[in-house]
């Protein structure tokens, strides 16, 4: 590899954590992925209604790799032991920084620019690492786990 050409994403993923997904993907392999990501997290404890924000939200940064970033992606999602984390990454031109710093809802007759505003509202956190060799968004949802069950008071039938 030279210096001219654009260094692939790193991930730093933590030794505690459980892959269920990495792999490279393309404009095909959009709604396949997206099912295959469903399956993962909802295994992984999310269900309901925080299972759907985080799929879209996931669904939308593969959408704007594919359409932003190249026409391709590569996709990593893990699961701690407190959530379940999703990184989409591209070659493509970057993100500007005005259009980071935005983080106003869209005009509701806006056909584009809602790709990252709904990834941020709809995950736990966001973070975005951009720049002339593309692109890498992390989002997370944390696994609301069930507090244990207490256990009654020990009575002793009379």
């Amino acid at each position: 590899m030279t210096n001219a050409e654009p260094r692939a994403p790193r991930t730093v993923v933590p030794i505690d954590s459980s892959v269920l997904i990495a792999e490279a993907f393309d404009q095909a392999q959009v709604t396949e992925l997206r099912h295959s990501v469903t399956s993962c997290v909802l295994a992984a404890g999310l269900s309901g209604q925080r299972l759907d924000d985080f799929v879209l939200a996931v669904n939308e940064l593969i959408t704007n790799a594919v359409r932003h970033g190249g026409g391709h992606g590569w996709l990593r999602l893990w699961r701690s032991a407190s959530e379940v984390v999703c990184e989409v990454a591209d070659h493509g031109q970057g993100i500007t920084a005005g259009r980071l710093a935005d983080h106003s809802r869209p005009a509701p007759d806006t056909a584009g620019g809602w790709g990252l505003w709904l990834a941020r509202e709809l995950s736990d956190t966001m973070e975005v690492a951009t720049g002339d060799a593309g692109t890498t968004v992390r989002i997370t949802a944390t696994l609301i786990v069930p507090a244990p069950a207490t256990a009654g008071p020990d009575v002793t039938p009379a």
